[in-house]
């Protein structure tokens, strides 16, 4: 059963689209269940992201956790929205299913392919961000255990 935030969020997704000429993109997915997530940042001379769109193929989950990411990072500075974790996702939405909790990874993964797509256009290092998997399934079995 899904909560009402992440039924709210699957229904009105907040900031769904592209961010032409973006700061930073990142495509994330995940092969066994065929999710796929891209989100796209924009972000200022200061660090700050100012704007964020994402477009996601995927479940209603996937779609909520997308939503719900990208209200979070959304006017926060690159390493304030690396500390959004599927934790923080799940939270704000009040809860997933046990067998949607990989949608929040899917979230957070994208966040990060996209600083580091940022990080690699400015040629700079992000502390703390590490290169980003393109594909969650071989974490999943892990994440399983929340």
């Amino acid at each position: 059963m899904y909560t009402e935030k992440v039924m709210d969020h699957f229904q009105n997704p907040r900031n769904v689209g592209e961010i032409e000429d973006a700061s930073g993109v990142g495509t994330v997915g995940n092969a066994k269940c065929g999710d796929i997530m891209r989100m796209y940042l924009d972000i200022d001379e200061n660090q700050v992201i100012q704007d964020v769109k994402f477009k996601t193929f995927g479940c209603g989950a996937a779609v909520a956790t997308s939503s719900m990411a990208t209200e979070l990072v959304k006017g926060k500075t690159i390493y304030e929205a690396l500390k959004v974790t599927n934790k923080a996702v799940m939270e704000a939405l009040d809860g997933l299913p046990p067998v949607k909790v990989h949608c929040s990874l899917l979230a957070e993964e994208a966040i990060h392919a996209a600083l580091w797509d940022y990080a690699e256009k400015n040629g700079i290092k992000i502390e703390g961000l590490e290169k980003p998997k393109s594909d969650i399934h071989e974490d999943e079995e892990e994440v399983e255990e929340y």
